[in-house]
């Protein structure tokens, strides 16, 4: 048995004793947990656990559940993971072992993904299902919205020890965070990525002569545009593989080197032609202007950028590593004036109700939103009780229930 996690910094920041899993010995054996997501009360809950004599060995947010399961009165394991589970606010998909059962819980809202597949009779957890496809596993099912199960040599048990509330799972999931080849929530990635891109097609067609994707996460959108407006689908930029994502690296600097390690233009499809460029989001813009520049460079005598998402005017405070608000583009410029800046001939996002429309929905329910959109709309379901990121964003609004 065992457990591992390829999570980047969120809170906490990086470093190396901030590296999951991790590890404590308690008095009933050791444990490991390892947590995709992100806690909003960790920076008070931490506070009380300090003066209670408390001592951290990493500034992640994950280690304040290692020490509420540490304080727990309970006696049985699961019942203090559980009394631990109850304090915390936020998102969490968490697997945990101990030395002869696995444990996976997801919070009661579902924001971050975590599935249950089966080898050979062995149960098995993870983030995604294209893990357990690379493993020649059999996806049984997801874990639901705020439940635990313990797998043990008896087999898989389920316990739902929190009050049922309206699911939120993360819609930039689906528009980016995710592999395609993954299904989740039973949806297809790849196949929401090309809803995406039909809908977005019918809402801002312009004329041109080619659909060009911003690989690699622009490319099912950018199919699903081609296919809705008949204009081809060709690769006028190429992704070198062996470089990461460029929105988390850490510096602007770095970034900008990361754009330029990461893409090229494919002159020959891009050359004396009209250009629809196809990509996920803006965050920051810096890869967005980039690009565009780098396609006019390589002859393009129009550039029209199509973004499969809508604008992205608020940080996550849930797992997704976004900056502040004063760092999002979207959030310091209208729509015209980020094309200026990006200095696209015309800039347009797919709607919040084409997005739905495009998962499923006839369109997004205000009132009780399908998915967790936070970071189109700053509307924020589960309780943000730190109140602000590192980056010392309080720009938010909770919703009524937790106002």
């Amino acid at each position: 048995m065992g457990i591992g996690h390829v999570r980047y910094a969120t809170t906490g920041g990086a470093g190396l004793r901030n590296i999951q899993p991790l590890y404590a010995d308690f008095a009933f054996g050791g444990l490991a947990i390892a947590h995709n997501g992100n806690l909003t009360n960790a920076l008070t809950l931490r506070s009380q656990l300090v003066n209670r004599g408390c001592i951290f060995q990493s500034t992640s947010d994950s280690e304040v559940i290692v020490h509420l399961i540490a304080i727990s009165l309970y006696t049985d394991v699961v019942d203090k993971i559980i009394d631990a589970l109850r304090q915390v606010h936020g998102a969490y998909s968490i697997v945990a072992l101990m030395r002869d059962t696995l444990i996976g819980m997801r919070d009661p809202w579902g924001v971050r993904p975590l599935v249950i597949g089966k080898l050979d009779g062995a149960m098995m957890l993870a983030s995604e299902t294209c893990a357990l496809d690379i493993i020649g596993a059999e996806f049984v099912r997801d874990v639901e919205p705020g439940e635990i199960v313990v797998i043990d040599y008896d087999g898989l048990r389920s316990i739902k020890p929190f009050p049922k509330v309206s699911s939120r799972f993360c819609i930039f999931e689906h528009i980016y965070f995710a592999r395609p080849d993954s299904v989740l929530e039973n949806v297809s990635v790849y196949e929401a990525r090309k809803r995406i891109g039909r809908e977005l097609a019918r809402e801002s067609l312009v004329d041109a002569d080619v659909i060009v994707p911003v690989p690699d996460s622009g490319v099912p959108a950018a199919l699903g545009f081609s296919e809705e407006s008949g204009i081809p689908f060709d690769y006028g930029i190429i992704r070198n593989h062996y470089v990461g994502r460029t929105f988390i690296e850490p510096t602007d600097q770095i970034r900008h080197l990361g754009v330029k390690l990461k893409h090229n233009a494919n002159v020959p499809m891009i050359k004396g032609r009209r250009v629809i460029l196809v990509d996920d989001s803006i965050v920051r813009g810096t890869t967005s202007t980039k690009i565009v520049n780098m396609v006019r460079e390589a002859g393009a005598t129009e550039v029209h950028m199509r973004i499969a998402s809508p604008p992205t005017t608020n940080p996550c405070f849930y797992g997704v590593d976004t900056p502040s608000r004063e760092k999002l583009l979207a959030a310091r410029m209208s729509i015209d004036e980020m094309a200026r800046f990006m200095n696209a001939d015309s800039l347009a996002f797919i709607s919040m109700d084409g997005l739905y429309r495009a998962m499923g929905e006839p369109g997004r329910n205000a009132a009780q939103p399908q998915y967790c959109d936070a970071c189109f709309t700053g509307d924020y379901a589960l309780p943000l009780t730190d109140g602000q990121t590192e980056g010392g964003d309080a720009k938010f609004r909770l919703r009524s229930d937790f106002a």
